[in-house]
């Protein structure tokens, strides 16, 4: 391939990421090279400048520059390791989706020095057609659990529509500092991203101010843990960044392990809690393209595991019906 080339985006690749459309099309382009050529203009959608996380529209015109030099092309082999690493976190699948069980600490996409994550490691499930599954959703890093990928471009479209209309019911598990008052009830307000010395996180500003968006989550009180602690179970409604996180510090019940959200003075940690966040997308139920409805529950991660026996929490005495069933996530 040589010189600069311009395509059009199909009805299939509607609502695609870039950096997505990049890989379904040319997967010999490494993510970090095309970053670079995003960041010197040299990729553009309808002569315009974009980002990674750009969502494509049927029949807009993407810029191609030439990459065939040495530096950008390189050949994708199959990791026989990480194909079993996929294989042993798989809950369900069918011909459209997996769901998946994320571990904690492992990204859902690359960025500025993440080599490993899972959008790099379904390359090495691709289709009958050669093409790697899609994200349809996303996890904090931090945050383990259900996890669902589209298998091909119609399913990525069904289940990101799915998403954004908000069909898919989605249940979390928290174990937070202090307990909530009242026990359950509906946090909104309204986020806008913010940036620290840590980097970017969220913070609660008024309506109308600048990248104001509307969030709400319901919550409930599972258990306790005397005054100290509490398993919440956590009902996201919208679907913000660090939603959750913010939402129960919000309340004043940090989630624990919370490197950004939690700051509560003087708190004092209990013996045998371990160490992370204690975030766990616990649950998922979805509409298939058949019509037909799947419901999904992933097991407590190691960590939580751990501090939900030195906290006394029983896993199998309760499960995520006691948030508000008739509102979508």
């Amino acid at each position: 391939m040589s010189g600069v080339q311009h395509r059009q985006v199909s009805e299939d690749d509607e609502g695609m990421r870039l950096d997505r459309w990049f890989s379904k099309h040319f997967p010999q382009l490494g993510f970090a090279r095309l970053q670079k050529l995003i960041r010197n203009g040299e990729v553009k959608v309808d002569k315009a400048k974009v980002q990674t996380s750009t969502r494509l529209s049927e029949g807009q015109t993407v810029r191609i520059p030439p990459i065939d030099d040495p530096d950008t092309v390189r050949a994708f082999r199959v990791n026989q390791d990480d194909v079993r690493f996929l294989k042993d976190i798989i809950l369900y699948e069918d011909d459209d989706l997996y769901v998946f069980n994320k571990p904690h600490g492992l990204a859902v996409q690359g960025g500025s020095g993440t080599l490993r994550h899972m959008d790099g490691l379904l390359k090495n499930l691709p289709n009958k057609q050669g093409e790697a599954p899609r994200l349809v959703h996303r996890l904090d890093r931090d945050t383990s659990g259900c996890l669902v990928v589209a298998k091909t471009a119609a399913a990525a479209k069904h289940f990101g529509s799915v998403f954004r209309s908000r069909s898919a019911r989605k249940i979390y598990w928290a174990v937070v500092a202090g307990n909530p008052s009242p026990r359950q009830g509906e946090i909104s307000c309204f986020l806008a991203k913010q940036q620290t010395t840590d980097g970017e996180q969220m913070v609660v500003v008024r309506n109308g101010a600048p990248g104001a968006v509307h969030s709400s989550s319901y919550y409930s009180t599972t258990d306790t843990a005397s005054r100290r602690f509490a398993w919440v179970t956590l009902k996201p409604v919208t679907g913000r960044t660090h939603q959750l996180r913010v939402h129960m510090a919000q309340l004043g019940t940090p989630i624990i392990g919370d490197p950004r959200y939690f700051n509560i003075e003087n708190w004092q940690e209990a013996p045998g809690l371990a160490d992370g966040l204690h975030l766990h997308a616990r649950r998922i139920a979805l509409p298939l393209r058949n019509g037909k409805k799947i419901d999904i529950s992933a097991p407590l991660p190691p960590h939580m595991r751990q501090s939900f026996e030195a906290l006394g929490f029983d896993p199998d005495r309760f499960d995520a019906q006691n948030v508000d069933p008739e509102v979508g996530a």
